[in-house]
C-alpha cells in the first residue's frame, strides 16, 4: 500500500444513514438545521470540525479514501466563480434582461396566456405577494428567477403540479408557490456556504464535488428541494404558518442525502426520483 502523507482535517467512515443511527461529533458553526435535525425525523448530518491550515477532508466511502480538498480544482474554482457570480446579483427591475427574464417565466408557467404588463395582478396567481414580483427577489436576488425558470422548462409536469397544488391532502392556508422558491434558493446558499473563504461543512465540499461533474448542480438541487418540501409538507398536513419549520427539515434531508455513500451526482440523491 502506497502512503501519502497529506494534511487532513480528519477522518471519519461514513456509513448510509438509517434510523438507528446517530452521530454526536456534529462541528460548532454549522448551522441550526442540523441541531433540529431530530425534530425532523433525521439522523444528523455527518461534520466534522474545521481547523485552521489545513487542506483537505478525507472520508471512507464505498471502501476507498476520497479526498475533497479546499484547493480547488480549475474547473471548481471557474465554476464556483460563475455560480457566485450570480448569487450575488440582485434582481434590478430596470434592466431590459431581468424583464426578458420575467416574460420568460411567465410564458414558461402560463403557455399561451398574455401577461399585460410586468405589473400586473396576474403575478398573484403565482404565488408572489403583490402586482410586482421583484419586492420579492430581495432574499434570493436574480438566481432565484433563474432557479423557478429552471425549475419551468426543465421539469415542466412536476412544476404546474406543484403550482396548482395538486396532489395529496391540501391545507386551506397553502404556501405562495413563487415566494416558496425565492426561499429555498436563500435556503440552499445558506446550506452550501459557498461564499466562504473555506469550507466549514463537508456538504459544501461535496457539492463542488458535484458543481464539477455538472455546471447546472445548484439549478437541479433546487428543483429536488422544492420537491422535498413540498412532500414535507403534505407529510405533516402543514398550513402557511408552519412555512419555516418545513424548509427546515427539507434542508435537513437534503444534507442527509448529500453526504450518503452512494451519492456523487445531484442525480444520485434518492430524493431526484420525486421529480419524475
Amino acid at each position: 500500500m502506497r502512503v501519502v502523507r497529506i494534511s487532513c482535517v480528519g477522518t471519519r467512515r461514513l456509513s448510509p444513514p438509517s434510523s438507528s443511527a446517530a452521530h454526536s461529533d456534529v462541528s460548532a458553526g454549522l448551522s441550526n438545521a442540523d441541531a433540529e435535525d431530530a425534530s425532523c425525523g433525521g439522523t444528523g448530518t455527518p461534520s466534522l470540525r474545521i481547523k485552521k491550515r489545513l487542506t483537505c477532508v478525507c472520508f471512507y466511502r464505498k471502501r476507498a479514501y476520497e479526498r475533497i480538498c479546499s484547493n480547488l480544482t480549475p474547473l471548481q474554482e471557474e465554476r464556483l466563480k460563475r455560480l457566485t457570480k450570480r448569487m450575488n446579483n440582485c434582481f434590478d427591475a430596470s434592466r431590459p434582461d431581468h424583464q426578458d427574464a420575467l416574460r420568460a417565466l411567465w410564458s414558461a408557467t402560463y403557455p399561451g396566456e398574455k401577461l399585460e404588463a410586468l405589473i400586473s395582478d396576474q403575478w398573484k396567481d403565482m404565488g408572489w405577494q403583490g402586482r410586482d414580483p421583484s419586492t420579492d427577489f430581495r432574499g434570493g436576488g436574480f438566481i432565484s428567477l433563474e432557479n423557478l425558470l429552471f425549475f419551468a422548462k426543465t421539469f415542466p409536469t412536476l412544476f404546474q403540479r406543484l403550482l396548482k397544488k395538486q396532489g395529496g391532502k391540501r391545507a386551506a392556508w397553502e404556501y405562495p408557490f413563487a415566494v416558496a422558491g425565492v426561499n429555498i434558493t436563500f435556503m440552499i446558499m445558506q446550506m452550501l456556504d459557498l461564499e466562504a473563504s473555506k469550507p466549514r461543512t463537508f456538504v459544501r465540499s461535496v457539492f463542488l464535488q458535484m458543481l464539477s461533474e455538472n455546471e447546472w448542480a445548484f439549478d437541479l438541487l433546487y428543483c429536488v428541494a422544492f420537491a422535498v418540501m413540498d412532500k414535507q409538507w403534505l407529510d405533516r398536513n402543514a398550513t402557511y404558518m408552519e412555512f419555516n419549520d418545513v424548509l427546515r427539515c427539507t434542508r435537513a434531508q437534503l444534507e442527509r442525502e448529500l453526504m450518503m455513500d452512494d451519492v456523487f451526482r445531484i442525480e444520485d440523491m434518492p430524493s431526484f426520483s420525486l421529480l419524475s
